[in-house]
């Protein structure tokens, strides 16, 4: 945090002041590229990367007043999208159990032609946490301190998980 005066909450129905808006949108003009970057390394998929990106934009313009003084804003915003892509594939995979249930049919994911389509799609299959950590270390290169912040972890916690991924991977790549 700044030193700065922490200024009051904004209501819902306040107005947005000219420099409010200034503000965010310097911030989402320097982030929104990155973001929708990890959304998509996260989830897999163009539209729905925009998606989650706009949700998180949307919640931190909603929270600005808070959210815009934070050292890093865009910690925060990265985190919900984190969260949210986690919460995206859980709905996904329900959603197609049901419809497998219902349909008596296989669900058939298409193959993606990119040569790194791949590897993201052996880091979704990582569990949750490893996911975050590599998405956010090798998508957006981000430090370990930094990616302990957005995702509420120690940097421990972080070297342990990216350290793990890594031999997943790797022991993946091996077997292929």
């Amino acid at each position: 945090m700044t030193d700065s005066v922490i200024p009051e909450p904004r209501r819902a129905d306040a107005p947005v002041t000219a420099a409010v808006r200034a503000d965010f949108d310097a911030f989402y003009a320097s982030d929104v590229r990155s973001v929708i970057g990890l959304a998509y390394v996260l989830s897999g998929s163009r539209s729905g990367a925009e998606d989650l990106a706009q949700e998180a934009f949307l919640a931190a313009y909603r929270h600005w007043s808070r959210v815009g003084v934070y050292d890093n804003p865009g910690a925060w915003v990265r985190r919900v999208v984190a969260n949210n892509a986690v919460s995206t594939a859980r709905r996904r995979v329900s959603e197609a159990k049901s419809l497998v249930r219902l349909r008596h049919e296989r669900v058939v994911v298409p193959e993606l032609a990119e040569d790194n389509e791949a590897l993201w799609a052996a880091v979704r299959r990582l569990p949750r946490r490893q996911a975050q950590v590599v998405a956010l270390c090798y998508w957006d290169r981000l430090n370990g301190r930094e990616i302990a912040e957005i995702l509420g972890l120690s940097e421990p916690t972080v070297k342990s998980h990216l350290q793990r991924a890594r031999q997943s991977l790797a022991d993946s790549y091996r077997r292929e």
